[in-house]
């Protein structure tokens, strides 16, 4: 099979998403990216042209019009899952929900994104990602034990524990519907995912290896040879070296005797070794820094800022970030021996597909020409 014979492996799938933000458009993104035909039902107004909307297909509805949800369920009959990312309930009162979708296509697979959940006390309450990992304890594990922990980017909560999960749980549900013609819901909540990717901290501490306190623990940067250090330009280095191995090779290639420097793990030891591995490193500048452990096993890299990370050598020969002359595109992720998955660039005009998308679910030009006119859709084919 040749490369331009290969397709991603969910060509074929349907997948229709109700336009949110954050981790559903993402999820619906990977699955995009993955080969999946993904229709995104926007809400009529302006909209960000952001990368997660690429290689979707864009139709605009305002589903708080009387006729809106006989449409998307019209679309539902022909669908593998929908992705939805609002709070308990919104899409029931729509008339869009699980049941109203099952009562049209019962192989369904319905995904519900939520921070806290579909149920629980603060199931209805807002939030964002910050107050999500609030509650999970990996908020409290991150940052300087001196100060506030840090918000971390909503990398970890909303795409992460989100969008990950929820991608998981439909390709998952997915399975299950081809073997055994049934639908279901996937409940996929911010705070259940956080809460599995945090299972090492537990597992640590349920044999003694983790304390609560920040920055005292083997990957919070309470070692000396786990942690950041700032260069001579006021850039950064990242030391990871934790097997004695590696160790070894960072004292070697910071020219440090290893008998004066004393034992990796000797806790008396770490913060006058610390302070040593500080100075060394502001000597110099990073990118000097990043020449001398360039392809060792010393597990010491330079920490780039995200333009940089583009140019890359690294990064560059796997193609890792792709520039379509507007924006840099992360490529699609992970990579496949049998499907050549091309990282889609083309972001979709706003309701640009609305027309073509509902003319192949089967409706007619005078239907749709009446759902413009009661102002259901907006056509800007």
């Amino acid at each position: 099979m040749t490369n331009s014979e290969k397709q991603g492996p969910l060509e074929g799938y349907r997948i229709i998403e109700l336009a949110g933000i954050g981790p559903g458009p993402y999820c619906g993104q990977l699955l995009s990216d993955l080969g999946a035909e993904v229709i995104v039902v926007e809400r009529p107004g302006a909209r960000m042209d952001s990368i997660d909307l690429r290689g979707k297909r864009s139709i605009t509805v305002d589903l708080r019009k009387e006729g809106a949800a006989d449409l998307i369920l019209h679309l539902v009959k022909t669908a593998d899952a929908l992705i939805e990312g609002n709070r308990p309930g919104v899409t029931e009162r729509l008339g869009v929900g699980p049941d109203d979708c099952f009562a049209v296509n019962p192989k369904l697979v319905y995904g519900r994104m939520t921070g806290w959940g579909q149920e629980g006390p603060w199931s209805s309450m807002a939030g964002h990602d910050l107050n999500y990992l609030s509650i999970t304890g990996a908020l409290y594990a991150m940052g300087d034990k001196a100060g506030p922990p840090p918000p971390p980017l909503n990398v970890v909560g909303d795409y992460g524990g989100g969008s990950m999960f929820l991608a998981v749980g439909v390709l998952a549900a997915l399975l299950r519907a081809q073997k055994t013609g049934e639908g279901e819901v996937v409940d996929a909540s911010i705070i259940d995912g956080v809460s599995s990717m945090i299972h090492l901290v537990r597992s640590l501490a349920a044999f003694g290896l983790w304390t609560n306190e920040r920055q005292s623990n083997l990957l919070d940067g309470g070692v000396p040879y786990y942690r950041c250090y700032e260069t001579a330009d006021q850039k950064y280095m990242a030391v990871g070296c934790i097997e004695p191995k590696f160790f070894t090779i960072m004292l070697e290639k910071l020219e440090i005797n290893p008998s004066e420097f004393g034992d990796q793990n000797d806790q008396e030891k770490h913060a006058a070794q610390h302070a040593k591995l500080e100075t060394i490193f502001a000597s110099k500048p990073r990118d000097q820094w990043a020449q001398l452990f360039d392809g060792t096993d010393a597990c010491v890299t330079p920490v780039l800022d995200y333009e940089e990370a583009a140019q890359h050598p690294h990064n560059a020969a796997r193609q890792a970030l792709i520039d379509d002359g507007v924006r840099v595109h992360p490529a699609a992720a992970p990579r496949f021996s049998n499907a050549a998955v091309q990282t889609p660039m083309e972001i979709p005009k706003m309701g640009g597909d609305t027309r073509e998308v509902l003319s192949e679910a089967g409706l007619g030009d005078a239907e749709i020409d009446g759902f413009v006119d009661s102002g259901v859709i907006e056509a800007n084919d």
